[in-house]
């Protein structure tokens, strides 16, 4: 169960309007059950919202969630097609996830190639805006705060 101080500290950030608070510490959260019941609905409406906003990563989850359900559906082409096109936006923001998405999916028949193409163009144009070492040593940051914060609570909250 996601402690009550963390969640008070969550509700603020969405409270602001932080996409990246509505994307992980809300949307994953409702759609994985990781420490409150699971509501996987209204973890992707948190999801569209945080898209609607910016986040990268809001795009690739919304892929994710079509991909599956089209693999799980007898009509799936339009999951597909709607995980495609999630993919590819966020794979020109510059995420290497879904662009590797795009590839899985352009190799499976669900993805054209015009398409493949099209995100991986994107994505390197993205890259490469943006280079910094500032940028890069947030990431770091990041990446070790997450394994901090995995390894003394046993989760990434």
């Amino acid at each position: 169960m996601m402690h009550p101080s963390m969640l008070s500290m969550v509700q603020k950030r969405v409270d602001k309007g932080d996409s990246e608070a509505i994307s992980f510490l809300v949307g994953l959260v409702y759609y994985t059950g990781n420490g409150v019941k699971e509501d996987k609905p209204r973890g992707i409406h948190h999801w569209h919202q945080a898209a609607f906003e910016g986040d990268v990563e809001s795009r690739h989850k919304l892929g994710d969630v079509e991909y599956d359900n089209g693999n799980l559906k007898a009509n799936y082409e339009e999951q597909y097609q709607f995980a495609v096109q999630q993919c590819m936006i966020s794979a020109k923001m510059g995420y290497e996830h879904s662009l590797n998405n795009i590839k899985a999916m352009f190799k499976g028949g669900h993805a054209t190639k015009a398409q493949y193409a099209k995100s991986l163009l994107g994505y390197r144009d993205a890259v490469e805006e943006m280079k910094s070492p500032q940028r890069e040593e947030a990431k770091q940051f990041r990446c070790r705060w997450l394994v901090a914060n995995v390894a003394q609570n046993g989760h990434f909250m």
